[in-house]
């Protein structure tokens, strides 16, 4: 039997995406913007690899090629899904050049795809911590313009107000608290996040406030639930925690 005692922070870490991501993944909804939750982390994959290749921290190569391309989503203009198939082709080709000349790079590439969650220590804690508790902050803040934005996209117009700062401020919020869960817990597990529990929020929730508490409660229970299982029967994390939100959506649903 595991000693469950060991593996607290790494817990503690997982659960403070597994709060903070479906909330993101929730506005990406509403923008119909979901495939974002998978171009990012591809991103910050691509960089990732980019900075291990030139020797460099790839946390940091991670963080600014997913930044620079929520930033240069909205410079170019480019707009839903078409914008974020092209930066999910573009990290994925880069991802699969680089693991394919650097042989070293190999086991990085696998580890950012898998996750690395069991070997997540103080300082990863840490980070998660003030990313998820800024990420709450300032989507706290965004949310009345983010809705207004959507939902009547000539108010900002009619009033004479530029909108591009919220929506450039939400693309490069997204993509850095993408990147940094990739980091951690995984290509594939941040997408079921972003994804899955929104989905099934926007099926049972009456008002946009309860699908927030909706979507985030239920991926706590999922990751929880995933996160002791996989642990218990020493199997892959990421997927269990995928097989673990597919079963209870199908309940929930």
């Amino acid at each position: 039997m595991p000693d469950f005692d060991l593996f607290l922070l790494p817990f503690l870490t997982g659960l403070l995406f597994a709060i903070t991501l479906p909330i993101l993944g929730c506005y990406l909804r509403l923008r119909n913007e979901w495939l974002a939750a998978l171009a990012y982390p591809h991103a910050a994959a691509a960089g990732a690899l980019a900075a291990h290749f030139f020797a460099l921290p790839p946390t940091l190569g991670g963080l600014a090629l997913a930044a620079l391309a929520g930033a240069g989503k909205r410079l170019e203009r480019l707009k839903g899904d078409a914008a974020y198939a092209l930066i999910l082709l573009a990290g994925w080709a880069a991802g699969i050049l680089i693991t394919s000349n650097q042989p070293l790079a190999e086991r990085l590439g696998h580890a950012l795809f898998d996750g690395q969650l069991y070997f997540a220590e103080r300082t990863q804690f840490i980070t998660a911590l003030l990313a998820s508790l800024l990420a709450l902050a300032l989507l706290y803040r965004l949310s009345s313009r983010l809705l207004l934005a959507q939902l009547y996209p000539d108010f900002f117009r009619m009033r004479g107000l530029a909108a591009w700062p919220i929506h450039l401020g939400f693309d490069l919020l997204a993509a850095l608290l993408l990147a940094l869960a990739t980091m951690i817990i995984g290509v594939m597990a941040s997408f079921a996040l972003v994804f899955i529990p929104p989905w099934l929020a926007a099926r049972r929730a009456g008002t946009w406030r309860n699908g927030l508490w909706i979507a985030s409660s239920f991926a706590g229970l999922a990751y929880a639930l995933a996160f002791f299982v996989a642990l218990y029967f020493d199997q892959a994390f990421g997927a269990i925690f995928a097989l673990s939100l597919i079963l209870l959506g199908f309940v929930v649903a």
